[in-house]
């Protein structure tokens, strides 16, 4: 974790080095994959727990360079936006992705040549230099470039012919910015099942351009054939947005899902008691990787320390009945959260509401208000949704388009 210290400080500090980087530099070599990584921000670990977020990062940019000048690294930070909103409206994929990877598990434990396969390429031992790297870089370390992972996910799937279900799980575990909407679906992109018919291929000659020479692989697969899939079902509507009313008995409910509470106490928040949830050990039916358990952990330490005045009485929880125990004890007429999106945190929390509810405790989820106006637009492929970006790049705080 050394590169990434678990705290708002150190985000804020990444984000000051970077901001007057992210224009042309970024755009001329943010597909390098270098040792060190100066070339991208490596800011998605606080990104992904929100101890900064996308509005802060754009609004910092945006005092930096124009909206033309940054596009590339202003269209990074919505992608992330993007793949959040695509899974809000189709949660059913995630449903998916949890059945094939059991169904994957599950042919590991009776095919022996699989077995060894998969053992061998997430240690690194698959003889394909490049990616061996890749594999025990990020088991070190937490993290991969973009460019990097895509390659991985190629050779993976194409090349070492491994259910991609095994390969996102394997970056779920090990990233320390794992995130179920930007993971399964990148992955499900490369295989040719996020935008059907699209794969992406893994080519030598790329990947020696693009780490400067120190790799060009032999071997790789020469053709990248679509997964076979189910369609994606069509999206569902969202709800509109609770909006959030200040009350003299309600209690704050933090996750690692969002770990910026300020808007919620700007706006009147006043918790009598907060609750703690960790699901980090959620993102898979295999361990996670204790450095990204103590990423999230040691993150979430950080949140309750900075605002330790405005919280009350923090409890950690870990289930549905903690927490139920936790409100009622605390006299709490209503839990106001972050809204919580769809992968392992809101899996765990499956029926709080009801649970809530049979004790007369209101749950109430409140969603940020540029997730608010983006998500409804994550219908179609990401250039639909590209479109609204001036737009919403007009409405964050900080920042006005001119």
């Amino acid at each position: 974790m050394a590169d990434f210290p678990p705290t708002r400080a150190a985000a804020l500090d990444r984000l000051a080095a970077f901001a007057p980087r992210a224009g042309r530099d970024y755009a001329a070599r943010r597909n390098l994959d270098l040792p060190g990584h100066a070339d991208v921000s490596r800011l998605s670990p606080w990104l992904r727990h929100r101890l900064i977020t996308e509005d802060e990062v754009l609004a910092e940019v945006l005092r930096h360079h124009s909206p033309q000048a940054a596009d590339k690294f202003i269209a990074e930070v919505f992608w992330r936006t993007y793949w959040k909103g695509w899974l809000e409206l189709r949660p059913a994929v995630w449903s998916q992705y949890w059945a094939g990877l059991e169904a994957a598990l599950n042919r590991v434990q009776s095919e022996g040549g699989l077995r060894r396969d998969w053992a061998d390429a997430c240690a690194g031992r698959t003889g394909i230099d490049c990616f061996d790297h890749w594999a025990q870089e990020l088991a070190a370390t937490g993290y991969l470039h973009n460019h990097a992972r895509m390659w991985f996910a190629s050779i993976w799937i194409f090349t070492l012919r491994l259910p991609w279900e095994l390969g996102a799980d394997f970056f779920l575990r090990h990233l320390l910015d794992g995130d179920p909407a930007s993971n399964t679906l990148s992955w499900r992109w490369v295989g040719g099942i996020q935008t059907p018919g699209k794969t992406y291929l893994a080519r030598p000659d790329n990947i020696e351009t693009f780490t400067a020479g120190r790799f060009r692989p032999a071997g790789l697969a020469a053709h990248a054939p679509p997964l076979a899939a189910p369609p994606a079902p069509g999206p569902r509507g969202l709800p509109a947005p609770d909006p959030f009313l200040p009350g003299p008995t309600q209690g704050l409910l933090l996750t690692e899902e969002d770990l910026a509470p300020d808007w919620l106490f700007d706006a009147g928040l006043t918790p009598v008691a907060t609750a703690t949830l960790l699901a980090t050990d959620a993102r898979s039916p295999l361990a996670t990787a204790p450095q990204v358990i103590g990423w999230a952990r040691a993150a979430m330490a950080d949140c309750t320390t900075r605002h330790a005045g405005r919280l009350g009485p923090v409890t950690p929880t870990g289930t549905v009945d903690d927490i139920v125990t936790w409100a009622a004890t605390a006299g709490l007429s209503e839990i106001v959260t972050p809204h919580i999106p769809t992968g392992p945190t809101a899996r765990r929390l499956e029926g709080l509401d009801a649970a809530l509810a049979g004790e007369g405790i209101a749950f109430t989820p409140i969603t940020r208000p540029l997730d608010a106006r983006a998500w409804p637009r994550a219908t179609h492929g990401f250039f639909r949704f590209r479109e609204a970006i001036p737009e919403l790049l007009g409405q964050i705080r900080g920042w006005r388009l001119i």
